[in-house]
């Protein structure tokens, strides 16, 4: 009889001393701990959400729907202090600062990332920036990916539903403050630039996106990258790569036959030697070839991807500054911005807008801040897509081993020319002289 009351009296001690510990594993209420004002209860739970994964941000996305979908319909709401704790609640768990609005959840760790890829069956879409996504200060490329791609509705959709989403910080992004002299200071970062790579469950680069693309030209280049992943891989001299070696070959001809035929509508001069082949029924343009090898009679695999490599850097001689903004207006609705975008953008500069006059006077502003904005981001997309990703598909042609950290090294030393060699990001030179003592250097 004692033996059994002690057993009873045992369970009931258990039980009760479960309670308060599976209360603080519930998903519901670590979500309304996560923005409490005692930052002792807030930060382990945000911790806890933040290992749930991509279930631990939802939940904070079902607890606070209503306070988030009322700050994504009235940008300039004032933010008040409950709404800066679910704010930086989000922010922490997905790991990607302004995530109100995207709802992505962003592994940091690789091997957790590679985990779940294979779990879904999906690719990996993995950011290589300088600074930290979640931070206000990344470099220049990643504010605007927050801005223009993963707050876009449609974007954030399919990168939710179609990708396991990764990011890695190269270094710190350099940062300036401007003092006035007068109690005025404006606060900037200094070059860096960012690349996402399209990565296989297991790690292996399949394609990699240089620098700023718009909306439409990056959920396109993710379209035909995610159906390219989806094909086997095989075997060779134990180094694994793509079966289909024929993508990027076929992707970069692509490439090369929209630039030669944006050339063409925009009047720019064609340079000597290079032609479209075209299909004999239908006479669609197939190819951009250089006439030295396709007059041969025996044209080498060698030649033929010489030719398909070389036809980029025949381009870029001839295309001015002029005949790129023609191209761009080409191009504009790949940067066209959507509501949530531009919500968040006025959110942004509503506090340097104001200083500008009256209403009329800032909605006008606004409205040319967002023409030329549009404009820059079409520039940008043509620009990465036809002079940096021309090079990166090259470079896939003569290595295949889908090494990504070895890529990215040659990316930022190659094509962002900040080689990690350079601890200075090519702002300091001894060799140049500043009148300065150290050179201005302060450590």
């Amino acid at each position: 009889m004692k033996s059994r009351f002690s057993g009873t009296f045992l369970l009931l001690f258990l039980l009760a001393f479960a309670q308060p510990l599976f209360a603080k594993s519930n998903p519901e209420t670590l979500a309304l701990k996560a923005v409490s004002e005692n930052s002792n209860e807030a930060a382990p739970a945000i911790a806890e959400l933040r290992a749930l994964g991509p279930a631990g941000l939802n939940t904070l996305f079902q607890t606070y729907a209503r306070e988030i979908n009322e700050q994504v319909a009235n940008p300039l709401l004032a933010a008040t202090p409950e709404w800066q704790r679910l704010s930086a609640a989000l922010d922490a768990v997905s790991q990607q600062k302004d995530s109100y609005l995207s709802g992505l959840y962003w592994y940091t760790d690789f091997a957790l990332a590679k985990t779940a890829a294979r779990a879904a069956g999906k690719p990996i879409l993995s950011l290589r920036l300088l600074g930290k996504l979640n931070e206000e200060y990344s470099c220049a490329n990643s504010r605007f990916f927050r801005t223009i791609l993963y707050s876009n509705a449609a974007v954030s959709k399919m990168l939710r539903e179609d990708f396991i989403l990764y990011w890695q910080s190269e270094r710190p992004v350099p940062r300036v403050t401007i003092d006035f002299g007068d109690g005025r200071k404006l606060e900037r970062t200094l070059t860096g630039n960012s690349v996402h790579y399209i990565l296989d469950s297991d790690g292996r680069v399949i394609d990699a996106l240089p620098g700023l693309y718009g909306p439409g030209a990056f959920m396109r280049s993710l379209r035909q990258v995610e159906e390219a992943s989806k094909k086997p891989t095989q075997r060779n001299n134990d180094k694994s790569v793509m079966a289909s070696l024929p993508y990027p070959r076929a992707r970069l001809n692509a490439v090369n036959v929209a630039w030669f035929a944006d050339i063409e509508k925009t009047g720019g001069e064609i340079p000597v030697g290079l032609f479209m082949l075209q299909q004999d029924r239908e006479g669609t343009p197939i190819a951009v070839q250089a006439a030295r090898f396709a007059m041969t009679k025996i044209v080498t695999e060698a030649n033929l991807l010489r030719a398909v490599i070389e036809a980029p850097a025949a381009l870029e001689t001839i295309t001015d500054q002029n005949t790129w903004n023609k191209i761009a207006e080409l191009h504009m609705a790949d940067a066209q911005l959507d509501a949530r975008s531009i919500a968040l953008i006025q959110r942004q500069t509503q506090k340097a807008l104001s200083a500008n006059g009256s209403d009329k006077n800032r909605d006008k502003t606004f409205t040319a801040l967002l023409q030329r904005l549009q404009q820059n981001i079409a520039l940008d997309t043509v620009r990465n897509e036809y002079l940096l990703h021309t090079k990166i598909y090259g470079w896939f042609l003569t290595d295949q081993s889908r090494d990504a950290n070895k890529l990215n090294k040659k990316v930022y030393a190659e094509l962002f020319l900040t080689p990690a060699s350079d601890p200075w990001l090519g702002l300091f030179s001894p060799e140049v002289y500043t009148a300065l003592e150290g050179g201005g250097i302060i450590r």
